[in-house]
């Protein structure tokens, strides 16, 4: 019913989108660009306060409400699944390498339940055809999910919570990261549980398939279809948020900067050529965009984390000292506002904005990966977090500090606005120029990440509007015009924003993850006894049927 009702309303969506682009009522002094970012500031401020309402504990204790949520679900599934972030750390390495694709494409039982060694016959259930069901590979569906959080996040927004919390905050990040492993299996592994695969092969899934269908098998059917409406409305306005004009902004940032391009306009126009380059891509869907990131992905990250040693290396004396500041920073605030609690947030606040764990995303892109078995995308996606936040993130952070004791370019608790800007100063303090090289790195990494997210906003789009061609370009059109929007407007409103869209989708996520826990801990024992079961059967010379 819902379906029917918004495919004969889908365009009236256009009219609430409207205002955004309504600049003619700005002063006419004004820039195009800062009539954009007035306008955008006016219509969504009321959205960030709502999400990002502190709970006041005391005077000098106030916390976000949505941060309690997805810390305390992070928590939860760390201690149930019996940390599952480190004991399945090793076990993902393998998974990625392809150790186990036998079983996930044919079945344990099928390949190694019969002990007779069947030498020198060709067995049919070996062959490598396609049945089971997905799109993508392993290693792609992690790629397509890590282009979506490995980015800007990584680079203006480790700055962006230095310049608040001070270098205290880097270790917040870290242990985001790390609690963030445990939520993101348990999402990806209902993500590949409860898809839904068309007649083709195409793979629907992610947070509004398990909210609606794993929770009707509990007898909540009503609420699942709530919490997968609510989602899926959340996770459009990520797409357009977190994933598109962040990403926007502060490659467009760092192209004028570098070009020492003035103008109000200058952004407006390098978002129109970047959203031309988003266009070719997404189009393809899910399969190009996979192609496109398992290539970007690794060669952007190999780039970024091999000046960040350089730099280390550089200044390996200081390392000590830098880890001193953000121990000491992590549990005494040192002087930042807010003091030990305000640093904790802004790291976890960022660390979380960047790896997006429990956020329920990622599920999207690890739906579409070809296996039997769902917790095995589970256990490859809890290395996203880690990349992502504890080695990446990490880095960034190091570099910053470091590089700030000589040069003295960042106060730590005054707000900086340009996050991007700043971590090319740090590198380029130790590498001359490398932030031409960071531009391209920038310019890479927003590309990837707007087209992953471009994926994920338009799953959501057609569990609420449907599957079809013009339904279809209607949420290309306006993701595009986001991509403009994005590169004109401030960093203070788009980052408000887009904090505030990815973590509002934490709370139907976070609610359903938990209801389904049983299910997850049922998939995951299912997955270790088919990978017991090969391994027992090797070790009586049974044939690897990797090998074949």
């Amino acid at each position: 019913m819902f379906k029917t009702f918004s495919k004969r309303n889908l365009f009236s969506i256009l009219g609430v989108l409207f205002p955004l682009f309504s600049f003619a009522q700005a002063e006419e002094s004004l820039s195009l660009s800062d009539k954009i970012d007035q306008s955008f500031s006016n219509y969504t401020s009321w959205f960030v306060d709502l999400i990002f309402y502190e709970i006041p504990f005391s005077e000098a204790f106030q916390i976000p409400w949505v941060l309690i949520v997805l810390i305390g679900g992070a928590l939860y599934f760390t201690f149930y699944f019996k940390f599952i972030n480190f004991t399945g750390f090793l076990t993902a390495i393998k998974v990625v390498q392809g150790k186990y694709e036998d079983i996930e494409k044919h079945g344990a039982d099928t390949l190694y339940a019969d002990p007779t060694p069947n030498t020198d016959e060709n067995i049919f259930e070996t062959m490598r055809d396609d049945s089971a069901d997905g799109e993508v590979s392993h290693f792609q569906a992690l790629t397509a999910a890590l282009s979506a959080t490995v980015g800007l996040g990584n680079i203006a927004g480790v700055a962006v919570a230095l310049s608040i919390g001070g270098p205290g905050a880097t270790f917040w990040m870290i242990v985001a990261g790390l609690l963030g492993m445990a939520s993101k299996f348990a999402e990806c592994t209902l993500g590949v549980k409860y898809r839904d695969v068309g007649p083709d092969g195409t793979v629907y899934g992610g947070p509004m398939y398990y909210l609606k269908k794993g929770l009707a098998e509990k007898n909540m059917a009503g609420l699942g279809k709530v919490l997968a409406v609510i989602f899926a409305i959340f996770v459009i306005g990520g797409s357009f948020g977190g994933g598109n004009m962040f990403q926007a902004n502060q490659a467009a940032a760092q192209f004028t900067q570098l070009f020492d391009i003035s103008g109000g306009n200058a952004g407006f126009f390098f978002g129109i050529g970047m959203a031309a380059f988003v266009a070719v891509v997404i189009i393809g869907g899910i399969k190009r965009i996979a192609s496109v990131t398992e290539k970007i992905v690794p060669f952007m990250a190999g780039i970024y984390v091999l000046a960040a040693l350089i730099i280390l290396g550089a200044n390996y004396h200081h390392i000590g000292d830098a880890f001193r500041l953000i121990y000491e920073g992590a549990f005494s605030g040192l002087g930042i506002a807010g003091g030990l609690v305000g640093v904790m947030i802004q790291g976890i606040r960022r660390g979380a904005f960047s790896n997006e764990a429990g956020v329920g995303s990622a599920a999207i892109a690890h739906s579409a990966v070809r296996t039997k078995y769902p917790a095995s995308e589970g256990i490859v996606a809890l290395l996203e977090p880690f990349v992502d936040t504890v080695v990446i993130c990490t880095m960034t952070a190091l570099v910053i500090i470091i590089t700030n004791f000589e040069n003295g370019f960042m106060e730590y608790g005054n707000e900086i606005t340009e996050g991007v800007e700043l971590t090319a100063t740090a590198f380029d303090t130790v590498i001359p120029h490398f932030s031409i090289v960071l531009t391209i790195a920038v310019i890479l990494f927003a590309f990837s990440t707007m087209i992953s997210w471009s994926y994920y906003g338009m799953q959501g789009w057609k569990y609420l509007f449907g599957k079809g061609k013009m339904i279809d370009l209607v949420y290309k059109i306006l993701f595009l015009l986001f991509v403009v929007v994005g590169a004109s407007i401030s960093l203070g409103s788009v980052i408000d924003f887009s904090d505030a869209m990815i973590f509002a989708m934490v709370v139907p996520n976070i609610i359903g993850v938990l209801l389904l826990t049983p299910v997850i801990k049922k998939e995951l024992t299912k997955y270790m006894k088919a990978i017991n079961k090969k391994k027992d059967a090797l070790d009586e010379g049974a044939t690897d049927y990797n090998n074949l």
